[in-house]
């Protein structure tokens, strides 16, 4: 069977819009992410630009990731005089729950282009929610906050249909009364049919655009596509400020579906699934690897999933569906920190995954986190070992982030300064006391990179020689990266306060999951 296929790069979306959707990350304000030539469009966006179109809106996207904010938002907003703009940021890019402050900046800049034309803004997204009164004084008319498809509706036919002003009684919103005062009308519940929502407003961006990037530099085209919202599990660095905890899958028909479509209609030859986690429920995988393969809808992805839910059975069902490769938080080769972590997870699960995906032919690759309170050279030499015994195809490298809401936050932001996020994604600062410098951690991070890209190349002398080089640096300025007085592992006392103080006895053993949901 055959479909007909898209093209929409000169797509013209000149007209008046009721509300103009946007967001805030701009593959050029990252250096890392600008590099890699690996963009992908904003998913949440247009998820919520296609349900307010489907609720008789009229709607357009301006698309901050691939289009300059400086100068084009501001030319969106005179082409197409929106009645609102709504900046709603990707809530399924990892990169927008880092809360980084170059995405901050480009938010204020928007909202004043848009103050300037007398359009009132309105905002979802994880820094946002956490700051919400610091937007709201900058004069965003309101901040919503969980999951927003169902409040942005409410919000919309309210202000938009009854002309509602500062009473607005539904819940999912922060906003400033006409006395100024912080009002918040409380927490949604989350959606538990993901089916119903309409699929994302692709039409309304430019995908070839995106395809053109990914053609040029990776010898195919690739676009990203979510099979669930929200995460279970409770490792206590992780802010989950929209989705939260619970898990809710949609129907494996429903994935397949759109898999067909990006395949045949919009010619993507790959897929990233942004879930949080992939694959928690054994039985969905199979019944998603059957949908994919009865539709013809199969292409290679990558997806992110725990090493503990990686069973036989599973891991067979990704591979018959089309996975490529697989990104596991490993984060640390100690299992002292993964339990410190609340991790939930050990170091032999991330072993065994390994070996699993290796046997099948899928790539494995790990996420790492350095720096975390109470890690010592010994951990990071357990880190180290885990990386030289399991042989990733790639990795990712991190540096212990604390961001609000998340325990880690809890237990140090007395000791954080003035800088409370990360400028870009390649930061790497640590914004408490850790154990070592940002140097040092930069260091060891090289070296892990050139550790992993030495297996996926052929043998090289030279290579071996320079990898050996660094190794010896890291082992030169460890003495002297140490800082005074580092965090240690911290206790929880009471289940509400916490203190900085040594974990005394033996950790307690990893919980795991269960792969049999």
């Amino acid at each position: 069977m055959s479909e007909t296929r898209i093209s929409n790069a000169h797509v013209d979306h000149t007209g008046k819009a009721d509300v103009l959707f946007t967001h805030s990350w701009h593959l050029w304000n990252d250096p890392k992410q600008a590099e890699r030539h690996q963009p992908y469009p904003p998913l949440g966006t247009l998820y919520a630009a296609a349900l307010a179109r489907a609720s008789g809106f009229s709607v357009a996207v301006f698309d901050t990731m691939l289009s300059d904010p400086a100068s084009g938002f501001a030319d969106a907003l005179d082409r197409h005089r929106p009645r609102l703009v709504v900046i709603c940021e990707d809530s399924f890019n990892f990169l927008s729950k880092m809360c980084l402050s170059v995405v901050r900046e480009v938010s204020f800049a928007m909202q004043a282009r848009a103050e300037e034309r007398g359009i009132p803004v309105i905002i979802h997204g994880s820094d946002s929610t956490d700051n919400a009164l610091e937007y709201l004084r900058r004069g965003f008319l309101a901040v919503l906050h969980g999951e927003c498809e169902a409040t942005l509706v409410e919000f919309l036919d309210a202000f938009m249909r009854r002309d509602e002003r500062f009473a607005w009684q539904f819940q999912g919103l922060f906003y400033l009364d006409a006395q100024r005062e912080l009002i918040s009308t409380g927490a949604r519940h989350r959606s538990l049919d993901l089916d119903r929502f309409p699929l994302p407003a692709r039409d309304l961006i430019s995908m070839d655009r995106y395809s053109e990037i990914w053609q040029s530099h990776h010898g195919r085209t690739s676009t990203n596509i979510v099979a669930s919202r929200g995460c279970p599990f409770r490792c206590n660095w992780c802010a989950k400020p929209v989705f939260g905890n619970k898990f809710v899958l949609r129907s494996p028909d429903s994935v397949a579906t759109e898999m067909r479509l990006l395949k045949f209609t919009y010619g993507i030859e790959h897929l990233w699934f942004a879930d949080d986690v992939f694959a928690l429920d054994r039985h969905w995988a199979k019944e998603f690897s059957s949908s994919v393969r009865a539709r013809h809808a199969a292409l290679p992805f990558k997806i992110q999933c725990r090493a503990d839910l990686l069973c036989p059975e599973t891991v067979s069902a990704l591979k018959q569906a089309g996975c490529e490769e697989v990104w596991m938080g490993a984060e640390s080769g100690s299992q002292t920190i993964l339990n410190a972590m609340d991790k939930g997870l050990s170091v032999a699960s991330i072993k065994q995954a390994r070996e699993r995906l290796a046997e099948a032919g899928i790539r494995a690759a790990f996420f790492l986190q350095l720096g975390y309170p109470g890690e010592t050279l010994a951990e990071i030499e357990e880190t180290i070992a885990l990386v030289r015994r399991c042989h990733p195809d790639d990795i990712g490298v991190s540096v212990s982030y604390p961001l609000p809401g998340t325990v880690f936050h809890e237990r140090v932001y007395r000791q954080m300064g003035p800088k409370q996020h990360w400028r870009d994604s390649d930061d790497l600062s640590a914004m408490f006391r850790a154990t070592y410098t940002d140097d040092f951690y930069r260091a060891v991070r090289n070296a892990l990179h050139a550790e992993v890209n030495l297996y996926a190349g052929p043998r090289d002398e030279c290579a071996q020689d320079r990898l050996k080089a660094m190794w010896d640096e890291v082992y030169r300025i460890e003495k002297h990266s140490r800082n005074a007085f580092p965090t240690q592992l911290p206790v929880i006392e009471n289940g509400a306060h916490s203190q900085l103080a040594a974990c005394t006895g033996e950790a307690a053993e990893p919980r795991t999951s269960a792969c049999a949901i």
